[in-house]
């Protein structure tokens, strides 16, 4: 039979793989044949030295250190995937975040692929072939203001200057996707609603229905797993969308309200 889905000799760079969405997109790749080097801060044990590159991207020296690992070890990328982001910022509003928290915000969900971008993208160019995906969130379009109005905004920018980079590389072979998830099953969404659920006298369960009902409800009743992430990454990724470009694709169990 057939594989209807194949990375098969591909080239990957897949930032934050370790956890999460992030981790199960590596795994993923590498059962449909990618070649994958993935890059955290630290390295798991799980994961063999020759796929991981230890770095600090939200500083431009780590994005060059991982950058060179890649024309080193795999010769270039054929596809990257941009899982990088988070947030750390406190609760409180926007009178709560001081020039140092924006700036941590912008370093951690914008900056690092626009400097990975900038150091790798060009060879793709130069190929004529190349996959990009940037991994950006359906909060820069539903910002919660009292805990995410900058990393909404970093997600934000980099959702634009990801469709700007696809008007600028596709015409040479390199397709920018973008792929914005909603709230995500991982390790950390789960201890979250445990967090939420104890300091209530409530089941996990019942503290997952707190997220789902602080975000405005999740029409599909859950969040998405990690693996389901993965599932549209890869087909992205994959030949079987060759004309898929400058798109964002929502994975969010309808969370969004809007059209």
């Amino acid at each position: 039979m057939n594989e209807f889905l194949s990375l098969q000799g591909k080239r990957a760079l897949i930032t934050s793989g370790t956890r999460g969405a992030g981790g199960a997109t590596v795994r993923l790749f590498e059962k449909l044949g990618a070649r994958v080097l993935t890059t955290a801060r630290s390295k798991p044990l799980e994961i063999p030295e020759s796929q991981f590159v230890a770095a600090d991207l939200t500083h431009a020296d780590g994005c060059a250190r991982v950058a060179n690992v890649v024309r080193d070890q795999l010769g270039g990328a054929d596809i990257i995937v941009h899982m990088l982001g988070g947030s750390s910022a406190p609760a409180g509003g926007y009178t709560a975040l001081d020039d140092a928290e924006w700036r941590k915000e912008l370093d951690l969900n914008l900056m690092p692929a626009v400097r990975l971008d900038r150091e790798l993208v060009p060879d793709m160019e130069a190929r004529g072939s190349g996959v990009v995906i940037h991994v950006t969130s359906i909060q820069r379009e539903m910002p919660l203001p009292e805990a995410t109005t900058a990393y909404a905004a970093a997600k934000a920018a980099l959702s634009t200057y990801s469709k700007s980079l696809s008007k600028l590389v596709s015409p040479k072979g390199v397709r920018v996707v973008r792929v914005s998830p909603g709230w995500i099953e991982t390790e950390a969404s789960i201890a979250l609603a445990k967090r939420l659920a104890e300091e209530q006298g409530l089941t996990i369960e019942q503290g997952k229905q707190m997220i789902m009902k602080s975000l405005g409800g999740v029409p599909i009743g859950r969040p998405s797993l990690p693996e389901e992430i993965a599932n549209l990454i890869a087909f992205i990724a994959s030949d079987r969308a060759g004309t898929i470009t400058g798109a964002e694709y929502v994975i969010d169990g309808g969370t969004v309200p809007t059209v």
